[in-house]
């Protein structure tokens, strides 16, 4: 099963495929340098060929917390940015969210798009723990754009947005902005969960990915810039979040296993 980002996918002089591609290229073009690796059939550095196990678990054992109806009977909506070949997107419709998945690749939402359609037809038993109660599923649809422009944007705002490896494929410049637009996506209550990865990995060497020890919480809950070089300490919590869970799950992918942590933000 490919892993992503997986750091076995080194270059001779010792770094891996995905930051020696990053490497240099400007802030701006990053986005050009995802769309490239998706054109040339490279999405095995970060593919994860399933559903997030840890996301599948929360979502089954805090269902009163995470249901996907709203007290008044409508079906919520979620966003995945940067949702690759789409597995997070299609397994949230079958817990009965309707589910935007966004990528910067036109080639990355074809992929998705038939990976959807295929999935959906027959979803496979990786889509569901052992806590799954059968529902009505969900939409899905996936858009072409960036998470930094407004140009994708549907009216409505979301319920739910879902981040695993988005946010640590960032330059830290970048991680304030990021934080500013997950909470202008959502609604007033509406949950930020991010599966937090990787944290084993020393802040201060290059990505992607980049350690993220401690940043979620700086972010989000204390309204800093994200950028975590030395021991972690929590401060004021002056962000446009408070944090409403944060479980070290019992099932995780393997490059993160033993290490990763759920953790669920509310909009304030």
């Amino acid at each position: 099963m490919p892993s992503p980002f997986p750091e076995c996918l080194q270059t001779p002089d010792g770094q891996t495929r995905l930051i020696k591609h990053f490497n240099e290229r400007a802030i701006d073009d990053h986005s050009a340098a995802w769309s490239n690796l998706w054109d040339t059939d490279e999405s095995d550095m970060w593919d994860r060929g399933k559903p997030s196990p840890a996301l599948i678990d929360l979502l089954e054992q805090k269902a009163d917390a995470l249901s996907a109806i709203t007290p008044d009977g409508k079906r919520k909506s979620a966003l995945v940015p940067g949702c690759g070949k789409g597995y997070d997107v299609v397994m949230l419709a079958l817990h009965g969210f309707d589910v935007v998945g966004l990528e910067v690749s036109a080639t990355g939402v074809t992929v998705a798009k038939e990976y959807a359609s295929n999935e959906l037809s027959k979803p496979q038993e990786y889509n569901f723990g052992a806590s799954w109660v059968d529902t009505q599923r969900g939409s899905v649809s996936f858009i072409e754009g960036d998470f930094f422009k407004s140009d994708w944007e549907q009216e409505k705002k979301y319920d739910l947005i879902y981040d695993y490896t988005f946010l640590c494929a960032l330059p830290p410049v970048l991680r304030s902005r990021w934080a500013s637009r997950m909470a202008d996506l959502l609604t007033p209550g509406g949950m930020l969960i991010c599966l937090e990865f990787p944290l084993y990995k020393d802040p201060k060497l290059p990505g992607p990915p980049w350690g993220l020890k401690g940043v979620h919480w700086n972010l989000l809950a204390e309204g800093g810039d994200g950028i975590i070089e030395d021991e972690v300490h929590q401060g004021p919590q002056g962000g446009s979040f408070t944090r409403m869970m944060y479980i070290k799950p019992e099932r995780s992918y393997e490059s993160g296993k033993g290490t990763d942590m759920v953790s669920v933000y509310i909009r304030k």
